[in-house]
């Protein structure tokens, strides 16, 4: 197994310690994100604005705080990157569409208000796929410029993956925080569906729409994730499973479920070597690996899941119906094909289709449940192998859209690597219990890392 090291990446989790300690301040932690960004960002093309004096300013306070001993929370001085289709109040708000050119909702996003309210430092606004589902943008992979970072959330991957930032905010509907973190070598997660608060963020699915979090360790992610549920919960949701400054205690997991499902029938050889190599250092540190070959539950668990995951696409074209065929009606082609594509596949749906496919997904995440009974999760591929050629095509979402389908938490972990570059390890879990998950992943990583 050929391990991703990124010697990019910079950690606001690791530089805590010395904040408090007075080795190193949050302006200078800053001063030295904003230095990466003025250096790789004319090729990586990560944002589509940065606020240097807001910054600052925010960074200067941070400063004041750590020197006081009175830092307001664990994100206090952490510099965050926004993807731009969730709402900030001092900086447009876009959409990477003519149609949003220059627009500004006025207000914070519930996300951006609480990372705010602990102190965290809003740097700028990352590029992303039109309405995070439609044509790309011009972000560029940042280890090689002639592939693409992934997508949607492709400039916030890109700029944790370039060193630009510690952390950042992404979302996923199917493949949108996950693919674009394994492509450019970082973290991601994907929490449980509702898990935070989506006031602010431009909606697609209102059963599908995730927020997600990309970072240079599984230790910046959390604290970002802890600040946003503690910080502004969502409206009758229980908060983060075992939020706080620190990532929940490694747990070896006595045994996980490999996954195959129909992504593997895209893979090269050289990444299902990697992942096999995976695979076989976890059964020799002791985890049981269970799949299809082993138990028949699991296989008829994944027979369902690749017999009904495209209807997964059909409930996010239902539900987007508002608000974008009243953007197609006003704009015209100014909204991309893919969208006019999706309204139309809406409208030739019945409700009765629409209950049928619900129907499905809420007995799916019932079997998934049922099926993970005595195991710590389910492990796959995060993506179809590294990052592909081109900028149009963002990557096959067929590793991914399952855990966004039955909205269960997941992380995508930056371990493997082929022809120097990186890919991910996904982990799944059960429902709510993100924090469970995380204590695998923090084992997963110690040991594979």
């Amino acid at each position: 197994m050929q391990t991703w090291r990124n010697s990019n990446v910079i950690s606001f989790d690791r530089s805590v310690a010395d904040f408090k300690a007075g080795r190193d301040t949050p302006r200078d932690f800053l001063e030295r994100c904003l230095d990466v960004i003025e250096r790789r960002d004319k090729a990586v093309q990560a944002f589509v604005i940065v606020n240097k004096e807001g910054a600052r300013q925010a960074a200067d306070a941070a400063t004041m705080r750590y020197k006081s001993g009175a830092p307001l929370s664990p994100v206090d001085g952490c510099p965050v990157a926004i993807k731009d289709i969730i709402s900030t109040a001092d900086m447009p708000t876009q959409m990477n569409s003519p149609a949003f050119k220059g627009w500004q909702s006025g207000q914070d996003a519930a996300c951006v208000a609480a990372l705010r309210k602990g102190g965290a430092i809003i740097i700028g606004k990352t590029v992303t796929t039109e309405f995070a589902i439609g044509y790309s943008g011009p972000t560029t992979n940042p280890f090689d410029v002639t592939r693409t970072p992934g997508g949607s959330s492709s400039g916030t991957a890109a700029s944790v993956g370039a060193g630009m930032v510690p952390a950042g905010l992404g979302t996923q509907t199917q493949a949108s925080t996950l693919r674009p973190a394994s492509y450019c070598g970082a973290v991601g997660y994907k929490p449980s569906l509702g898990q935070f608060h989506l006031g602010g963020v431009h909606p697609l699915s209102a059963t599908a729409d995730h927020l997600g979090i990309i970072g240079a360790t599984l230790g910046d992610v959390w604290r970002v994730a802890s600040q946003i549920s503690l910080g502004m919960g969502n409206p009758g949701s229980r908060f983060l499973q075992g939020a706080g400054s620190a990532m929940p205690v490694a747990k070896k997991p006595r045994k996980l479920i490999r996954l195959y499902t129909r992504g593997w029938s895209e893979i090269d050889k050289d990444t299902a070597s990697q992942f096999e190599a995976a695979i076989e250092a976890l059964a020799a540190s002791g985890v049981e690996i269970a799949s299809r070959d082993t138990e028949p539950r699991i296989a008829a668990l994944e027979n369902l899941l690749m017999a009904d995951v495209d209807g997964a696409l059909d409930i996010i074209a239902y539900e987007l119906r508002w608000p974008f065929e009243g953007y197609i009606a006003r704009h015209g082609k100014v909204i991309g094909e893919r969208l006019h594509g999706l309204v139309q596949r809406a409208n030739e749906m019945t409700p009765a289709d629409y209950e049928r496919l619900l129907d499905t997904r809420v007995a799916m995440r019932r079997l998934w449940r049922e099926t993970m009974d005595g195991a710590d999760g389910y492990i796959t591929l995060a993506s179809s192998g590294p990052a592909i050629k081109g900028l149009d095509y963002t990557g096959s979402r067929t590793f991914l859209v399952y855990g966004s389908w039955l909205g269960v938490p997941a992380f995508s972990l930056p371990l493997l690597q082929s022809n120097g570059l990186p890919f991910g390890l996904q982990l799944l879990g059960a429902p709510d219990a993100d924090g469970a998950l995380a204590g695998v992943a923090n084992w997963v990583t110690n040991a594979l890392g």
